[in-house]
């Protein structure tokens, strides 16, 4: 069974931003997260963990959205390598976490119990993933759902 649970907590990113239609995103996010990892020596101060920043899908009718892909960085940086942002977000999440070919699954298990928990889902922040290689060549996710408490 999938363990969700409330958390507060603060991301902070180097990354390459993106933008297209929410369909593609499943490929397009990989493909960015792959210049990410060939410039990864350039990040100060870097995590070594890969991460993705969503905008959140607002209604059915929005078609595309904007991303966020990169690596989590230790402290706050004042510089970062060209082509490159800097995020830092602080936010209330609901999150869970599981293998990455069942991302679908996950995110839908998360929905249900937030609104189960009654947390009221935050739009105006990131939606984010974090990604974790397994020693048997298995990827998991851990998703971060934006709330208000």
């Amino acid at each position: 069974m999938m363990d969700c649970k409330k958390v507060k907590k603060i991301f902070r990113v180097v990354g390459i931003k993106g933008s297209g239609d929410y369909a593609d995103f499943g490929t397009e996010v990989p493909k960015l997260a792959k210049k990410i990892l060939i410039r990864k020596e350039e990040i100060k101060k870097c995590s070594g963990t890969e991460i993705a920043l969503f905008e959140p899908k607002r209604d059915t009718n929005q078609l595309k959205g904007h991303y966020l892909v990169g690596l989590i960085v230790n402290e706050r940086l004042s510089e970062v390598p060209v082509g490159m942002d800097y995020v830092e977000t602080d936010q209330n999440y609901a999150t869970t976490r599981g293998g990455i070919n069942n991302i679908g699954n996950l995110h839908n298990h998360l929905m249900k119990w937030s609104e189960e928990q009654g947390y009221k889902r935050n739009l105006d922040s990131y939606i984010v993933e974090t990604y974790h290689p397994m020693e048997n060549g298995e990827e998991e996710v851990e998703i971060y759902l934006p709330i208000h408490i």
